[in-house]
Formats: structure tokens, sequence, C-alpha cells
């Protein structure tokens, strides 16, 4: 079935993120800093003593050390304690910059750990996000780190411990991200998949893109391998087992910057390793994908759909998901997932084929939000 071929559009910066081009500080998420809050909290309630610094690992392993803004301890011996950690977010232009993220705990009578979200933390209302309605909005890898983290002062096979992240006027921050359209109501999102925050939405980021893929092609490479985050760059590895890492350019947001960079260094393949949601502005002919300047074509989703088989209720299903995760779940669940995951990988292929020119060859793999498999791809990797 043909399709309209979407305009191919690469739009400009942010005005915020179009200053100082040289390199920038990095600073930790959400999701480090309330780690780091929790283990300073469970760590006063064990010990009694108010907590100054406290030392988190973060997913890669490396160990980290974090002010303790504020702690406090209730009751002799101890029953309840609190501990605050600002978030520091280096140079990138986030608006959780400066939040005090806030761990209360106490104990409990069962073991393990609970773990619940206060004010200024958001509370997740639709699906799509991987997380259950209802509950707080604090992703898999923050909710990770923390158990790791309290795990290292208190054995949770023995003790109770139950954990609350508050974040002070998260619920004003909140009004300057996406998350209400995301049904992400209350506050802020804990997040991060690295516990890094690395300015993605700079004109830093886009020249560092570009300035890892010249240096891939001083090394006489000829494939450049474009993932967007940590998550994709492990599977396109383990997709790919073969090429040096120099190979593989984890290019955030700037797909386009890449790819242009791979042209003027004459390479002669590209492939492109994403997930859903990032793949769906592709398809759609959007090569700078900051949520900022793009959001994800439900309506392509919806056309995806049908092309791949879905009756009407799941078309329509899809053209009103909440994310582009959501489409996945929904693609998922209706036993579509592959089909219609490769027709979005072959509608992004086209693109970059365009963009990219005749003398690229062009490859595209979807991976799953773990990133730990390829569910779909424009054909190398199929069946």
């Amino acid at each position: 079935m043909t399709y309209a071929e979407p305009p191919l559009r690469e739009p400009d910066l942010p005005r915020t993120a179009k200053v100082r081009p040289t390199a920038l500080r990095t600073g930790w998420t959400t999701g480090a800093c309330a780690t780091a809050a929790a283990k300073a909290a469970v760590t006063a309630l064990v010990t009694g003593e108010t907590q100054q610094e406290v030392e988190i690992g973060l997913p890669a392993g490396r160990r980290v050390r974090f002010p303790v803004e504020r702690c406090e301890v209730t009751g002799t011996p101890p029953v309840r304690a609190e501990a605050v950690v600002v978030k520091d977010a280096g140079d990138d232009p986030d608006v959780t910059h400066g939040a005090e993220l806030t761990a209360t705990v106490n104990w409990t009578d069962v073991p393990g750990l609970r773990l619940a979200g206060g004010a200024g933390v958001g509370t997740v209302t639709k699906p799509g996000l991987g997380l259950a309605v209802g509950g707080p909005a604090i992703n898999d890898t923050p909710r990770r780190m923390i158990g790791e983290a309290v795990a290292e002062v208190v054995d949770l096979g023995e003790v109770g411990v139950r954990v609350v992240i508050s974040v002070p006027r998260g619920e004003i921050m909140a009004r300057k991200t996406t998350n209400r359209r995301l049904g992400i109501l209350g506050g802020i999102s804990i997040l991060g998949t690295t516990g890094i925050v690395r300015p993605f939405s700079t004109a830093s980021w886009r020249a560092s893109v570009v300035q890892a893929v010249h240096v891939m092609a001083a090394q006489g490479e000829r494939a450049v391998v474009l993932c967007t985050g940590g998550r994709t760059e492990r599977a396109a590895r383990a997709l790919l087992p073969d090429l040096p890492e120099v190979c593989f350019v984890e290019v955030g947001d700037f797909t386009g910057a890449a790819v242009t960079a791979a042209v003027e260094d004459a390479m002669t393949g590209v492939v492109f390793v994403g997930m859903a949601g990032k793949l769906a502005k592709l398809a759609a002919g959007i090569l700078m994908t900051h949520y900022t300047r793009s959001k994800v074509d439900l309506s392509l989703l919806g056309a995806v759909t049908a092309e791949a088989g879905g009756d009407p209720s799941l078309v329509a299903a899809v053209t009103e998901a909440n994310t582009g995760r959501h489409a996945y779940e929904l693609w998922e669940a209706a036993g579509l997932l592959a089909p219609a995951g490769d027709l979005l990988c072959q509608r992004v292929q086209a693109v970059l084929r365009r963009f990219a020119g005749p003398t690229v060859t062009v490859d595209v793999a979807m991976v799953d939000f773990a990133g730990a498999h390829v569910v779909a791809s424009s054909g190398r990797w199929s069946g």
C-alpha cells in the first residue's frame, strides 16, 4: 500500500538551547537525587544521626556522592527520618533544576521496601507509560536504584521500610512539562535511565553528535549506527556485535544532524535503532525530535495500524492513544506488534533514505522499552 510521503522537517532548537555551543556540564536526574535522599534518610533512621553526604551507585556501576541539603530524625529510638537532596541538572535547561528531592522514611511491620509518591510527585492516570495507573510517576530505573541503595543500608529480607518521595513545588514545575498531556497529574516525574543528565537538548549536544560521526569517519569506518539513548545503544550493540564501539552514536534528538554529518563524511550505511515514540516522529518526516518542537503523530500510527490489518476499533484506539508507547502496547496486545512495527520501520527507512540521498543504505530497527529485544525492523532483521 502506498502513502503520501511526509515533508522532511528539521525544526530549530528552542531559544534556550541555542546558546553556549561549547561542552556543557552534566548533572543528575531526579531519579539519582531521589535515590540519594532515600539512602540518606534510611541511614539516618538506622543510625539516629543526621547525614551530611551520601554515596550511591549508578546503573552503569559508577559510585557518586551527593551533598545532603537537610536531614532530620524523629524519635528515640528513631521512628522516622527525612532527607533532602537538591537536584543539580548541570547546564541542561531543565525545569527541575534546583528541585528538593525529599525522602521521608519509617519502619514497617512487613519486610521489604514500600515505595510511594508524596506531594509534588505526579500520579499516573493514563496507560502507555509503563507504570501502573493510579501509582506514582517513578520510573523503573529510579525504583530499582532506590531499592538497591536502601538495601545497602538494611536487610530488606529482615526489616520493612516505607519510603515516600516528595518534591516541594513539584506541581508548579510540572506545568512546564508535558506531564498533564500524558496523564501525569499533580507533580513531576522521577526519571532517568543512567542517573546522569546530559544536555541532549542543547546546541552543544548536537555538536557532540556531529563530532562523534566525524571521529568515526576519521578511523575509516563507513557505517554508522544511530541510537537514541543508552538502552537503544545496548540493543544495537547486541544486534551488530562485530562493529567497533566507535560506530555507535547516541544521537538523542539530533538524527538529522547525524545523518547530514554521515553524508558529508561519505558514509555508505546508516542504521537507526529506536523505540516507538522516536520512530513515529521520524516516520512523519521530523529529523529533530526534541519534545518542544515535535510530538507523536497518532494519526500516522493509526494509518500504520490499518495497513497492518488492524480492525477499526484498534485503529481508533491507536489514533487516540496517550503516547507512542501506548500505541506499541495496543499493537502488542492485539498480536500486531511485528507487522505494524515493521511498517513503521519501513516508513522511517523511506524518510531517512530521502534525507540521506541515494548513496547511503538505511536500515531501521525498533526495540522494546527495556532495550532488550528487537521487535520489528525495516527488513534486515525481520522474520
